[in-house]
């Protein structure tokens, strides 16, 4: 043993380590003595020597860690293994959990922001390491606040003075719709709804894009975007089959749960598809709605670009060169000729504004309807109100005077 311990029966130094309920031990291999037991710590000299120190003395004291802190560190643990994350995630959100837990207004916190806390720490290493995680996962696994957890991470970001980058959404995408049960067969989906992994994805990215550009992503939830885009990907692939299918039993055979705004992204989404099918000269015959208009979505984000830059940016360019080449050719000629086909007096069609939702359709403010006063002359003034408007002292006296001639008037009783 190192640092010359001898047993103090037979004087031996062959001295073993020994476990016995968790309780390391020396033992003498040659007669078999318990030399010392529970020894906390071998740091102090003391213990080389085979003395037993008390645990105020031992280092343990300084490492000593609060029940809070532990449970905390055991949830962030916890959490990382049920997200099945890498090690290196786990000891990086352990490490920011002891950073937070240092300051005194995380310690003194209520006992739901410090599970929130826990939470926060795995948040910040995903977004760091490029993990795609959202906060609406971590609240549902913790059962969470959404807003007293979006305050704890701002919060802790600040506090700790961390760079988090902004979460990638083509990732996300793809984690997220990894999660839909259509890629398989099985009891539960007919299999006309089963479609393959790799195509649905790719054009669900494409459709998320889309929205990305025409400002259907700008300040809000990501998940019932891509939820509303996987939807028309999975109708697109296969209409005939799927077109009677709603959102809702979508999500249903998908085995994930349906976000409130996902219709009204869908709704949005589909007017873009709409105004951008608009531009395909074999489209504009067929009279395409919301409903038809999913038919054709392969052929639109063929030619996205082009056509979102001619339906909502270069719309307007056009336009002004078009009405330049008719006032060129003068006054007298008329207008119905013209090779844009339109009858005498009336103006093509000018492109949809490129502007997010909140500005297309802002809500409406309440007006308070002011309650209007009639004056008539006739309303009594108020003493106090009369002396506001005098200035001078003689003005003052008058003001007696007139008072006290009133006063003694109506004093005064009429004549028989």
């Amino acid at each position: 043993m190192p640092g010359g311990g001898r047993c103090p029966d037979c004087g031996s130094t062959e001295l073993v380590e020994d476990s016995h309920y968790s309780q390391s031990q020396l033992v003498c291999s040659d007669c078999g003595c318990v030399v010392t037991e529970g020894v906390l710590t071998t740091t102090f000299s003391d213990e080389g020597n085979l003395r037993e120190v008390t645990y105020s003395r031992s280092t343990g004291e300084n490492e000593q860690v609060s029940r809070s802190e532990q449970r905390g560190l055991r949830r962030v643990r916890d959490l990382c293994r049920v997200l099945q994350l890498p090690p290196t995630f786990e000891d990086t959100a352990v490490a920011y959990y002891q950073q937070a837990y240092r300051h005194s207004g995380i310690r003194a916190a209520r006992l739901q922001k410090k599970e929130v806390l826990v939470g926060c720490c795995v948040l910040i290493t995903c977004r760091q390491r490029n993990w795609p995680l959202t906060m609406g996962t971590i609240c549902t696994l913790l059962y969470a606040d959404l807003d007293v957890f979006s305050g704890t991470y701002m919060q802790l970001v600040k506090l700790l003075g961390l760079d988090v980058p902004s979460l990638c959404l083509a990732e996300l995408v793809k984690t997220y719709c990894s999660s839909f049960k259509l890629f398989q067969a099985s009891p539960s989906v007919p299999a006309k709804y089963v479609e393959d992994k790799e195509k649905m994805l790719s054009r669900t990215l494409q459709l998320v894009e889309l929205a990305d550009e025409t400002w259907l992503v700008t300040g809000r939830h990501p998940l019932p975007v891509i939820t509303a885009a996987t939807f028309l990907a999975w109708q697109s692939l296969q209409p005939s089959y799927r077109l009677s299918c709603s959102l809702a039993r979508f999500c249903k055979y998908a085995n994930v749960d349906l976000p409130h705004p996902a219709s009204c992204r869908l709704q949005e989404l589909l007017a873009v598809l709409l105004q951008m099918a608009k531009q395909l000269a074999w489209l504009q015959v067929l009279k395409l709605d919301k409903r038809s208009v999913v038919k054709h979505i392969g052929d639109l984000l063929q030619h996205r670009h082009t056509l979102v830059r001619s339906a909502f940016r270069d719309g307007t360019a056009e336009m002004e060169t078009q009405e330049k080449e008719l006032q060129g050719r003068g006054q007298g000629e008329e207008v119905g000729d013209s090779s844009l086909g339109l009858p005498q007096g009336k103006q093509p069609a000018s492109p949809a504004l490129l502007l997010p939702p909140c500005m297309l359709k802002p809500p409406k403010r309440i007006c308070h309807t002011s309650t209007v006063s009639t004056v008539t002359g006739d309303e009594n003034i108020s003493d106090s109100e009369i002396e506001q408007y005098l200035r001078t002292p003689q003005e003052v006296r008058d003001f007696q005077r007139a008072q006290a001639a009133g006063q003694a008037g109506t004093s005064v009783p009429n004549p028989p």
